[in-house]
């Protein structure tokens, strides 16, 4: 018996070691040997290992660098109202190309507790300074019942080193038209800006004062669908500059339905911070223009949630998407952006 128990614990051993071997060949983006999905990519993550149930999904990730090494924020795991999901964190040490390591989640802040939130979403953060900030939202699902946070650190690599300054812009049923999540943050024009919104109002951008924690002045609004499509399906813009161009990324239609999930990025550009915005046929971003640059293809399905980094003269999207080939498993990529007379492509 003592001989069999020993044959049967090295024979669940070599089990999980395959797994666990096949586990990270698919965070590299193999599968004996050969490429397990369709479109290029230098990096894939979704923090799933069936043999351990482990699922921390990678929605919405936004991507900086810092001391040599690449983070990536998402929106916190889904839980409960009374244990919120906070902002999720992983690093690479290496390159976009990971391999990326799980290191947990910011704490959440009180503040976010009025609004019945399961997890916090979408956060973005920059450097100025020596001093990095991280934008993050929290809301009631559905409605625009909703705040944009600030926290702070100089050491982003320790996630307990985050100290969080409250909210930085809300909105409410019949106060505000637009709906404040999906911050994204950016140096142009001599200033700081935040650009934010999801379905409602549409997409506004907005000047952030000099310590990075208030806004200054108006919204002005710069994207809509709201003549074209129900429910204004438009939300996670990111706006990045080149060539004298500021240009507009947009997630449309629906997320976080699995495999049913019908996201794809949109884009359009400007010539000043504020817009107008026009698409390639010189129609407004603002009366629902806009061209699908990433659509669900092959296996990958509802891509979307987007951010960009620059290394050199490149631009490198990140963003999630839905794995049909493994029952809708989120997974994270990032892509190098190709340009076609100074319009992205894929």
């Amino acid at each position: 018996m003592d001989k069999l128990k020993m044959w049967i614990a090295i024979v669940v051993a070599l089990g999980i070691l395959i797994v666990v071997n096949l586990y990270r060949d698919e965070l590299n983006g193999l599968s004996n040997g050969k490429k397990v999905n369709l479109l290029e990519m230098t990096g894939e993550y979704g923090d799933y290992e069936p043999a351990l149930g482990i699922d921390d999904p990678v929605h919405d990730p936004s991507i900086f660098e810092a001391n040599n090494e690449f983070f990536v924020v998402s929106t916190g795991v889904a839980r409960s109202t009374e244990n919120p999901g906070g902002i999720f964190v992983r690093k690479s040490t290496e390159s976009l190309a990971g391999p990326w390591a799980a290191m947990g989640e910011i704490a959440v802040p009180e503040w976010i507790f009025e609004y019945n939130t399961a997890h916090l979403w979408a956060p973005h953060v920059v450097e100025k300074d020596g001093t990095y900030y991280l934008y993050y939202a929290a809301s009631i699902f559905g409605t625009n019942q909703s705040g944009i946070g600030v926290a702070s650190t100089t050491r982003p690599g320790n996630i307990t080193s985050w100290e969080d300054h409250g909210p930085i812009v809300t909105s409410a049923p019949g106060e505000t038209e637009y709906n404040a999540i999906d911050p994204m943050v950016f140096e142009a024009e001599d200033s700081w800006w935040m650009v934010y919104g999801s379905h409602f109002g549409g997409i506004v951008v907005q000047e952030l004062s000099d310590n990075m924690k208030e806004l200054n002045g108006e919204a002005t609004k710069i994207a809509s669908r709201q003549a074209t499509t129900q429910h204004n399906a438009i939300e996670g813009p990111t706006i990045f500059e080149r060539d004298g161009y500021f240009y507009l990324l947009t997630s449309w239609d629906s997320c976080c339905n699995g495999v049913d999930s019908t996201y794809k990025v949109a884009v359009g550009r400007a010539e000043t911070v504020t817009g107008p915005y026009l698409d390639s046929k010189g129609e407004e971003l603002l009366q629902g223009g806009g061209d699908i640059i990433l659509d669900s293809q092959n296996n990958q399905i509802g891509p979307g949630g987007q951010d960009i980094i620059q290394k050199d003269d490149d631009y490198y999207m990140v963003y999630h998407y839905y794995d049909g080939d493994a029952d809708g498993v989120i997974r994270m990529q990032i892509r190098k952006i190709n340009w076609h007379n100074d319009w992205p492509t894929f």
